[in-house]
């Protein structure tokens, strides 16, 4: 799962930065979730060490009698952009002191290697996977490392245009196993009624561009 939406008046590329919380409509986003997860068989919940996922990861504990663990491996993707406004939209990209950080978009040049993102993922769904045999577990994680993860068990290439994630605020990325190995992989949106118009294509115009290099 994505967590919910962060209060940032400020509109700052957060990243692994501490006190950004779940502002009142990302509560309400992890509450949806918990009511849509409420039936089913979940023995275990984990989530990133940031307070965004730990808050998301809450309510669906509570509502299965669980205590949230962390797993670090979960954690956002490294960004040398974290603290700062950026976006393709938003006249960062013309900043000298930005550009050798843009040169290579395969590996990303601006942060954390996708593979290295994909390996530490998947080191946590094994561990998930594993405390949670033969029922079901929630991960609480941020929205590149969901996506690369995504792409690798779909067997699709890692780099990819960020505007074309499939990974909505508080989405659920479903990963299916039998035995140790991936079969499936779905995708599904219980609190897309809640989303913002500009992220849904509502509001009359094309999805949003900005703040493009992680979420």
């Amino acid at each position: 799962m994505r967590h919910g939406e962060v209060h940032n008046p400020e509109g700052v590329l957060y990243g692994r930065l501490p006190d950004y919380h779940l502002s009142e409509l990302g509560k309400e986003m992890a509450e949806r979730v918990a009511d849509h997860l409420a039936g089913r068989d979940i023995a275990h919940v984990v989530a990133s060490p940031l307070e965004r996922a730990q808050e998301t990861a809450a309510p669906i504990a509570a509502a299965h009698g669980l205590a949230t663990a962390v797993d670090e491996r979960l954690i956002e993707a490294e960004n040398v952009f974290q603290g700062k406004t950026f976006g393709v939209g938003d006249g960062s990209l013309r900043k000298p002191s930005h550009w050798k950080h843009l040169t290579n978009p395969f590996r990303p040049s601006w942060g954390e290697p996708y593979i290295e993102q994909v390996v530490r993922m998947m080191g946590a769904l094994g561990a998930a996977r594993d405390a949670a045999r033969g029922r079901e577990a929630v991960c609480v994680s941020h929205q590149l490392p969901i996506w690369v993860t995504r792409c690798f068990a779909e067997h699709r290439r890692l780099w990819h245009d960020p505007r074309r994630r499939q990974c909505s605020l508080a989405s659920l990325t479903s990963f299916t196993y039998e035995g140790d190995r991936i079969v499936s992989v779905g995708y599904s949106e219980p609190a897309r009624d809640l989303l913002p118009a500009h992220l849904t294509g509502k509001g009359g115009g094309s999805r949003p561009v900005g703040r493009s290099f992680g979420a």
